[in-house]
């Protein structure tokens, strides 16, 4: 196809995804969708038909679509040939990257003064990318700890080699959470000598996760063989307060090399003025991964094809992308941008991302580009992602809201670069509130998804209103950007930052805690 716009049929897919009626029954104010009947561009039955493939596939592969195993390179086959079937043109792109696996539980246990033991993914827990490892020796804190916690974040314990100082080879490092990587810690105490780690939660009044369970990675780039454990702030306290505590460690862990592979195809269109519109394909290895993220990959699948079928010819090119080991880190995004040169990185003008679109108990959430509501703004440029997302919710008379940009999805190699970036998100093990609940109607007190990461996200872990009310505004907000002749204002180049700076280090690396 060239590059010319075939008016007449963008007019009818415009109308198509534009067109709707109220109902003067029921709830038309619309926080949850009852009374209200919205004709769609995406057809339901098409999404959950890619679902239904996608589950088969987790089911004929040991329950799970994870990368790295069969249940994947199945699943990316069946977006490739859909893909070619709908008449694009499919590269995949192969990567390598490390496979972190538990291979049986951890035990944790103190020996002296007191004598206890330890409950894991309660008390504590191995932190990913963890080495193998059966330890037994005295507790030594680390410099920086500061106790009893400020109400703000202070702790940078660890994060300097000059916090080991004095610290006597052999023994057990503990860290406080707190001003830089679990990763950079560790390392730090690998270097000074430490058998072992244990990391414990920083303890602020102000801030409820900085005082329970850890679940944590050090990054796939960590490589030092000892073990390393996550445990809340009052354990790590009591231990601090224990001079010549002993405790015992035994992890079993694998890292392992592993071949994955990114699928990506792409419309015709501006060359300079490029639109990623990505999901991840993998599931975790506890589960068939159907709300996350088969929800977003089918969204962007039918999406793609219906582009296709209907003809369109978007002056900016579209680029659907399928990442693949974003449940180990974000690394099949992060493989991406790393392989493109400074000036194809120039010719993206935004990255839009779907990642669990279908949460059973969800909430409307759309990334906050203008950083009003949560703690961190996109590039500039992203607050005009918000905005229009926003514009279409208001248009249906949908309830929606906020959700931060801070590192749990494949957008954060992006924003990483400058690049502008928006999505939607309908929630994961986080609780519902009692004000959501009379919002968007569900359960208050529950998470939005309670198979998150479970072997019960199967193709009934799906709230079907939801899928499609998301999607449907995907399309519209692809379609709005892919069709303006300046995507975003001012020119994304000019607000970029140069590939080699340092972007500051957000709170998640995929799913896991990295700081």
């Amino acid at each position: 196809m060239n590059n010319s716009v075939k008016f007449g049929t963008i007019a009818a897919l415009a109308t198509l995804l534009l067109s709707s009626t109220v109902s003067l029954a029921g709830n038309s104010g619309g926080g949850h969708g009852h009374g209200y009947r919205h004709h769609n561009a995406i057809k339901l039955k098409a999404l959950k038909k890619h679902l239904s493939e996608l589950q088969l596939i987790a089911t004929a592969n040991a329950g799970n679509r994870a990368a790295g195993t069969a249940g994947h390179d199945a699943s990316a086959g069946y977006i490739a040939a859909q893909l070619k079937k709908a008449g694009y043109k499919v590269q995949m792109l192969p990567f390598k990257f490390a496979k972190f696996t538990q291979l049986g539980p951890t035990s944790f246990s103190q020996t002296s003064p007191i004598a206890r033991s330890f409950v894991e993914d309660t008390d504590f827990g191995t932190m990913e990318y963890s080495g193998s490892g059966q330890v037994t020796a005295e507790v030594q804190g680390a410099g920086g700890i500061v106790l009893p916690p400020t109400p703000d974040a202070s702790s940078a314990s660890g994060c300097e080699a000059t916090d080991f100082a004095g610290f006597i080879a052999g023994r057990v490092a503990l860290i406080q959470r707190g001003g830089c990587t679990f990763g950079t810690k560790a390392a730090n105490a690998y270097a000074a000598g430490a058998s072992a780690v244990i990391i414990f939660n920083e303890g602020n009044a102000n801030d409820p996760s900085r005082i329970g369970f850890l679940n944590g990675t050090l990054g796939d780039d960590f490589d030092k063989p000892i073990p390393v454990i996550a445990v809340p702030f009052l354990l790590g306290e009591s231990l601090a307060g224990q001079p010549g505590a002993i405790v015992s460690i035994n992890t079993e862990t694998l890292i392992e090399p592993k071949d994955s592979v990114n699928v990506v195809a792409e419309t015709s269109g501006r060359a300079d003025k490029v639109i990623v519109m990505g999901a991840h394909l993998d599931s975790v290895e506890e589960g068939p991964g159907i709300n996350d993220n088969g929800s977003g990959s089918a969204a962007i699948l039918e999406i793609a094809k219906e582009a296709r079928k209907r003809k369109i010819r978007p002056l900016n090119k579209v680029r659907f992308m399928w990442y693949s080991a974003e449940e180990a880190g974000l690394v099949g995004s992060q493989k991406y941008v790393d392989s493109l040169t400074d000036a194809e990185l120039g010719n993206i003008s935004m990255m839009l991302n779907f990642d669990m679109v279908a949460s059973p108990n969800f909430v409307r959430f759309v990334y906050d580009g203008d950083g009003s509501d949560t703690v961190d703004a996109g590039p500039a440029g992203s607050e005009q992602i918000e905005q229009a997302f926003a514009k279409y919710f208001n248009k249906r008379r949908l309830a929606f809201e906020a959700t931060a940009f801070d590192g749990r999805s494949d957008y954060g190699p992006f924003i990483d670069l400058g690049i502008p970036a928006g999505g939607l998100f309908t929630g994961a093990e986080e609780v519902k509130t009692v004000q959501q609940q009379a919002v968007y109607g569900g359960t208050a007190g529950t998470a939005f998804d309670s198979c998150y990461h479970q072997a019960c996200d199967t193709i009934v872990n799906i709230n079907n209103q939801v899928f499609e009310d998301m999607t449907d505004a995907a399309a519209r907000v692809l379609y709005h950007f892919a069709m303006k002749k300046t995507p975003i204002t001012p020119p994304p180049a000019a607000a970029r930052v140069a590939k080699a700076s340092s972007a500051k280090t957000k709170l998640y690396k995929g799913p896991h805690l990295q700081q």
